[in-house]
């Protein structure tokens, strides 16, 4: 039976990876920094509770590495420090856990031999392309990478996963495993953490004491993708046969303004007041969109779920979340 461990299975994506990978009949092992009641009461719920091991450390330490028994086929590699506030608060921190994560991975793995890892990236490695050259949107997997203004804190979380990127395609020989990148983008769903527009919109909304509502970055666009169909692609990608060295973006191409999601929300949550539009906060990217051809043609990755609907989906969570009076872990 197939061993599968993966790095960052208490974050948002990582948990319903995990989920799914025990549906399947795997022996998994979930390594977190922290501790995710979700996955504990889901551990709880199996007949055979041996086959999901969640295990809680540091793992930017090498040492946490030694938690680990056995040896496992494959590795998803989630595991890293987002959010906007915490590349603008702590960038030392972004790059030092990020970095350390990738060369503790591939530290662990030259000495204990897996066949296949799996790297999550991010669209965020595009918005230098985007600023300075104008690339064709939706963008593909062939557009370049650059970084627009390594001054900028906000890049310190682009540059890892850039990093990340590079040493785990060029370690693949040295070490004999196979590795397929994917860059996420734009993942959303329940408890999706509160770093993210969606859930500040809707605290937004529910704080709400004045009018009007002001749209930031309200020409801006995305394309929102559910989790559940984030999670198919993301198995997909490890699991098809001839993805070694590919890269693949996992999201969904349905492009809309930040204008469109504001109002679309504030529908939900039965706002009857006026907007006003707003800039835009600092180095926020003006569109982004994925050309999903390549994961559709090589995967057989069809993400299913509408936008209206991902989010709604969304939006129900936190608004009973804010609406009971909660505030967002510090």
């Amino acid at each position: 039976m197939k061993k599968v461990l993966v790095l960052g299975g208490s974050g948002f994506i990582g948990r319903n990876i995990v989920k799914s990978l025990v549906k399947k009949e795997y022996y998994v092992t979930s390594a977190d920094i922290k501790t995710c009641e979700e996955l504990e009461n889901f551990q709880q719920s199996l007949k055979d509770k041996n086959k999901l091991k969640i295990v809680i450390d540091d793992f930017s330490i090498a040492s946490s590495f030694k938690k680990f028994s056995g040896t496992f086929d494959e590795i998803y590699m989630l595991a890293a420090v987002v959010g906007v506030n915490r590349t603008l608060k702590e960038p030392n921190e972004v790059i030092r856990i990020n970095t350390n994560l990738t060369m503790n991975t591939l530290n662990y793995v030259k000495e204990n031999p897996v066949k296949k890892i799996l790297f999550s990236s991010s669209s965020e490695n595009y918005a230098g392309t985007y600023d300075l050259f104008n690339y064709e949107i939706p963008t593909s997997e062939e557009v370049p990478l650059c970084i627009s203004d390594v001054k900028h804190p906000r890049w310190t979380y682009a540059m890892t996963k850039m990093h990340g990127e590079s040493a785990f395609i060029h370690c693949t020989k040295a070490y004999n495993y196979e590795c397929t990148i994917i860059r996420y983008q734009n993942i959303i769903g329940p408890n999706m953490g509160f770093g993210h527009a969606i859930p500040h919109i809707v605290e937004r909304f529910v704080k709400i004491n004045n009018e009007p509502f002001k749209i930031y970055g309200h020409d801006q666009t995305r394309a929102f993708c559910y989790v559940d169909d984030a999670v198919e692609g993301t198995i997909l990608s490890m699991e098809k046969q001839n993805t070694d060295g590919e890269i693949y973006h996992i999201g969904k191409d349905e492009e809309i303004s930040m204008k469109e999601l504001c109002t679309y929300i504030g529908k939900l949550m039965k706002y009857s007041g006026s907007y006003e539009d707003a800039i835009t906060y600092p180095g926020s990217v003006g569109r982004r969109c994925p050309n999903i051809n390549k994961a559709i043609n090589d995967l057989n990755y069809r993400p299913k779920t509408k936008w209206q609907d991902a989010v709604k989906k969304t939006v129900t969570w936190y608004k009973e979340f804010f609406e009971a009076g909660k505030n967002p872990p510090s």
